[in-house]
């Protein structure tokens, strides 16, 4: 990604104060409504009693996280306000961590967390991942690779679900 690509995709947003305000309000919801729901689940499946389901439903995403949290230290990736001389429009002071996205893999791992356990919400996180990515981009916060790698990284390791 360019400054000439990120002020174009960007525009629509810079141009409209409600517009830019309602990207970082989805941002933070969308966010908040996912890490929530995420907890609501294991709560269930303790309710029902589902040791378990819960055991692989807590394990998995911790440890994936966990892991993907070492990298990035490791990676230390810069972010596009950083590289580009951009003004991001989802307010960010964070230097680095920026590859892969954290938000995005974390939204993954927990739609394929629902996937495991209850389907139709886990497609509806997985959409809600994707729209996630977009306003993460376009907020000047993440470079595509780093929302792509995030959701890539997301869905491989929910996919140890089903392998175990």
């Amino acid at each position: 990604m360019t400054k000439e690509q990120y002020e174009r995709w960007s525009a629509p947003y810079r141009t409209k104060k409600s517009a830019a305000k309602l990207l970082i309000w989805m941002d933070r919801c969308i966010t908040g409504a996912v890490f929530l729901s995420y907890p609501m689940l294991c709560l269930c499946l303790w309710r029902q009693r589902d040791v378990e389901k819960l055991f692989w439903c807590m394990l998995l995403p911790a440890v994936s996280f966990l892991a993907l949290s070492v990298f990035r230290r490791c990676f230390c990736a810069p972010r596009p306000y950083e590289v580009l001389d951009i003004r991001p429009l989802i307010p960010k002071g964070t230097k680095g961590k920026s590859f892969p996205s954290r938000h995005i893999f974390s939204v993954f791992i927990i739609g394929m967390t629902f996937w495991y356990a209850w389907r139709p919400m886990g497609v509806c996180i997985g959409a809600l991942g994707f729209l996630l990515a977009y306003i993460r981009v376009v907020g000047g916060v993440h470079f595509p690779k780093d929302v792509a790698a995030g959701a890539l990284f997301g869905m491989v390791c929910g996919l140890f679900y089903y392998l175990l």
